[in-house]
């Protein structure tokens, strides 16, 4: 195992800029090798690789990167910057970044740490005595460099930068030694013992990491192998350990840690989760420091380091309070990073930034939710096993389960009889959650100790779905006595909204796959004494995402085109012969093409052929950007293709067709009156069509749109879905043979959208056709029969909604390393598994159609499950995988469970093939 971080994201200080020239010149200069190397446009970067050797006679391996003069004129001084790597790695890890910093006009000095690399000794877990006073040492080195600007003799200007394991030596180093000026940690500890032991409960998976990815036990120092050892048999921390692990802490000097600090954590991190950067910035802060935080996307458990906007905002805090450059942009106090769609260019997650001008930790704001359920009773398991699953460490990358979380995923599980939980009422309205909810339970064991493991789901409508943010848990150690105790438990903290129409729910569980439970057989009886209280930390301002310029002008647009129709008094006529073979076909398109702009050889649309067919309801699904809505606009007449054509029953269109007549369309941002009532908007937009009152078809239209009494009614009193129905009445006046719907579930919350979703089936059910683009893929898997993929303007796929989609009874499972045929063997003889083939993305298992069927987790909602009364034996059954009557997400978590039990290398882990997984296949991921 690799502590690093997974292979992009270990990486995630480097820098965008390659080399792209060879090593120049090679000289040897006493103990060291300097190598000139330079890039296209950039000063040369010089670097020098020696062994510096310590008082206790380790060697530490070095390299020193300069550019531009190394003359020890004071007009050439600058400051340096001492940059190391993450527990597992080496130097070479922040090669890049450490280049990237020397062209900034910094000397920087990066090291392998003590027995990382090629330098010796033990792993001390940044022993005071060992790797910080290594620090000590580099920083005697880098002041007697004569191109280091100096503080005074002995003293260099110098700034500390680095990640997890690097990031916290970085922050010992500021309380160890003065002459450190400014440092950036990033996704790292203030208190490792609280990392491993969070209130009392062995991180078992993660400390088992950390001693693997080491090497092994013998290559830590002796006290540290003990102590694992020791703790790991046991299961349980003991003050030994708490007290070691303390002691090599930067919380063990938080109150030395005097200088400017830029702290980066991770929001998908059950390693080093948010609550350790908190702590970093009120300790810090108390002191008198500058302090910025930064909660990044990625974290040790995957996701998206954002490499080039941290090594930025890194490079700018060390221009302020190095270089003393007034004018550098440290960027807001606390900044948070959240994802705001998807780039159809590259298909990695939009990112946008909300920041405050204060850091508001990790409450405020607070909004009480109320959780019902009555008393429940529940057991930890003789053995802790079967254990439920929330975070698995070591996968992380493009397939981690946090970032399944992120994308609305839920692979967590918990088994019945052995968890109670709790439920709130459906959101009225968004909840952005900001921090960590805090909620007061009363906990009773038959054994005087509980060990429970809390967790705050977003449950969607009707329980089908729920998802457990960024895969967190809080661990807690109870010493409950004899008549029980009440706890007060923080909940990890997290950034995440949940949508109108979900709900939360409180899970208590007495198991946990990556962490210790007591061995002996107890059960466990829980209450809630309070609300949840949410923290939404009002102060933070997030930046709109701006909407395209159509938005604004179409239905401007379409409403002249109105106008110019009533006031001509006709239409004109195409010169194209209608298609006599095509006259009852609702739309075929043929070569379809646009261009961006006349001259240009970029297309917004090309070589699209299709064809729609009656009562059809078609699904124009794609990326953005992939051409969705100009394909619209030229099928609604609004524009004219560059190459092809469309025809609507046989006729050719083109601006003022009078076959448009049959056509009916609603785009975003369909406007009405507000004083007028819902019915006289439509009247009025009737007349405005010079089309007789008998052909609107008021009624049926309006039967169909599930108005009601509404309809006499303001329309400035509608809610956003009875306006979003309103609109729909208005596109299906005249009972249009071809109905054009874009993104028409936009803003409405899931009744709303499942109300949408039978107007639209209700509304083809009569030999009419629908075609509706949307970005709901779960919704367009349930309304649609038939689906078109577009992908960067051409047509990826057509057909029906089930042949697209495949068979639902199969589990993708991505390998980060091959296995042998007898393993392979192994997992298809599990139970309820028909087979288990290679292919090139991993293991396809394929379930067995009537596979063993245990009881439905109670984390996908059951009912048995939420009453907390199932008995203890109801777990038993819960290592076999259940076929299709199953829900795909507890099928993936049990099947991931037997899959570690194996040892398989999984890298990921999901349903093959939903809407979801078929589209992302067809477009390359590119979503």
């Amino acid at each position: 195992m690799d502590l690093r971080l997974p292979a992009a994201p270990r990486r995630w200080l480097r820098g965008p800029r390659r080399l792209t020239a060879a090593a120049l010149v090679v000289v040897l200069a006493g103990a060291g090798t300097w190598t000139a190397v330079a890039s296209d446009g950039a000063p040369a970067v010089h670097r020098g690789d020696r062994v510096i050797p310590t008082a206790d006679g380790v060697r530490i391996d070095t390299s020193y990167f300069t550019s531009g003069s190394t003359s020890a004129r004071s007009g050439d001084r600058r400051p340096a910057v001492l940059l190391t790597h993450g527990f597992g790695g080496d130097k070479e890890d922040v090669r890049e970044q450490a280049e990237d910093l020397a062209r900034d006009g910094y000397a920087v000095l990066t090291w392998s740490s003590r027995s990382f690399g090629r330098s010796t000794g033990k792993i001390g877990l940044n022993d005071p005595k060992g790797e910080v006073a290594d620090v000590s040492k580099l920083v005697d080195w880098l002041a007697e460099r004569p191109e280091v600007q100096l503080d005074k003799a002995g003293d260099p200007r110098v700034g500390v930068a680095g990640a997890s394991y690097g990031g916290a030596v970085s922050l010992l180093a500021a309380g160890y030694d003065q002459r450190v000026d400014a440092i950036a940690p990033a996704i790292t500890y203030w208190n490792l013992s609280d990392a491993l032991f969070p209130n009392g409960v062995f991180k078992k998976l993660w400390a088992g990491m950390f001693i693997n990815s080491g090497g092994g036990c013998d290559k830590f120092e002796p006290r540290l192998c003990e102590m694992y050892e020791r703790v790991a048999e046991s299961g349980k921390p003991d003050a030994a350990a708490m007290k070691l692990l303390e002691e090599r802490s930067p919380s063990a000097v938080g109150d030395r840690i005097k200088v400017p600090t830029l702290i980066m954590q991770g929001q998908t991190d059950s390693l080093f989760p948010l609550g350790q950067a908190d702590r970093i910035a009120k300790a810090i802060k108390a002191n008198g420091a500058p302090v910025d935080v930064d909660w990044i996307a990625g974290g040790h458990d995957g996701g998206d380091m954002e490499t080039d906007r941290v090594q930025a905002r890194v490079t700018s805090w060390f221009d302020r309070y190095l270089k003393d450059d007034k004018n550098a942009d440290t960027g807001p106090a606390f900044r948070v990073t959240r994802t705001g769609g998807i780039d159809s260019t590259d298909g990695g997650a939009q990112l946008r930034g909300a920041d405050a001008d204060t850091y508001p930790g990790l409450t405020g704001g607070d909004r009480e939710v109320a959780l019902s359920g009555r008393e429940q009773e529940f057991s930890n398991p003789a053995g802790a096993s079967p254990p439920g699953i929330s975070a698995l460490p070591g996968l992380g990358g493009a397939g981690g389960l946090s970032q399944l979380s992120s994308l609305g995923v839920g692979v967590s599980l918990d088994f019945p009889g052995q968890f109670a939980r709790f439920d709130s009422e459906a959101m009225t309205r968004d909840l952005r959650i900001t921090g960590s909810p805090t909620v007061t339970v009363n906990v009773k064991s038959t054994t005087d100790e509980a060990v429970l493991f809390a967790k705050v789901y977003d449950v969607g409508p009707g329980g089908r779905q729920q998802v457990l943010p960024s895969q967190l848990v809080t661990p807690v150690r109870v010493a409950t006595g004899d008549s029980g105790k009440d706890v007060r438990l923080t909940l990890p903290a997290i950034d995440h909204e949940v949508r109108k129409g979900h709900h939360l729910r409180l899970v208590l569980a007495s198991t946990d796959l990556g962490y210790a439970s007591p061995a002996a057989p107890a059960t466990y009886t829980v209450s809630v004494k309070s609300d949840l209280a949410v923290p939404t930390a009002p102060g933070l301002a997030t930046g709109a995402a701006g909407l395209p310029a159509w938005v604004w002008w179409l239905p401007i647009a379409g409403a002249l085109t109105a106008l110019a129709l009533l006031l001509t008094g006709r239409r004109r006529t195409t010169a194209t012969p209608p298609d006599p073979a095509l006259a009852e076909v609702p739309l075929q398109i043929t070569d379809l093409g646009k261009r961006y702009a006349k001259s240009s050889d970029r297309y917004a649309v090309r070589d699209l052929s299709f064809r729609v067919e009656k009562g059809q309801v078609l699904g124009l699904l794609g990326p953005n950007g992939a051409g969705k809505t100009t394909t619209l606009r030229m099928l609604m007449g609004l524009i004219k293709p560059d190459a092809g054509e469309i025809r609507v029953f046989g006729h050719a269109i083109r601006p003022g067709s009078p076959v448009l007549s049959r056509v009916g369309a609603f785009v975003e941002g369909a406007g009405f009156l507000p004083h007028l009532s819902g019915r006289e908007n439509l009247d009025l937009y009737w007349q405005a069509t010079g089309r007789p009152p008998e052909d609107a078809h008021l009624e049926e239209a309006l039967e169909i749109a599930g108005l009601g009494d509404a309809l006499s009614r303001a329309v400035r009193t509608y809610s956003q879905g009875m306006r979003q129905r309103l609109a729909i009445a208005q596109a299906m006046l005249g009972l249009p043979d071809l109905l054009i719907l874009d993104e028409p579930t936009n803003g409405l919350d899931p009744p709303q959208i499942r109300e949408m979703r039978e107007v639209m089936i209700r509304y083809a059910a009569a030999g009419r056709t629908v075609i509706v683009s949307s970005h709901l893929l779960a919704e367009v898997e349930q309304s649609c029969t038939h689906l078109v993929v577009m992908d960067r303007g051409r047509l990826v796929q057509t057909g029906p909604v089930h042949e697209i989609i495949g068979s639902g009874d199969t589990l993708l499972v991505g390998l980060a390393a091959d296995i042998p045929d007898p393993l392979v063997e192994k997992v298809a003889a599990l139970p309820g598994i028909d087979s288990a083939l290679r292919t090139d993305d991993g293991l396809l298992i394929r379930l067995s159609a009537r596979g063993p069927v245990t009881v439905d987790s109670g984390a996908a909602g059951s009912e048995a499950a939420g009453s907390g009364a199932a008995s203890p034996g109801t777990a038993g059954s819960g290592t076999e995988l259940s076929g299709t009557p199953v829900d795909d997400s507890a099928a993936a978590a049990r099947l991931l469970v037997e899959l570690v039990r194996l040892e398989v290398p999984v890298a990921s882990l999901g349903p093959h093939r939903r809407l979801e997984d078929a589209f992302l296949t067809l477009i390359g991921g590119s979503a």
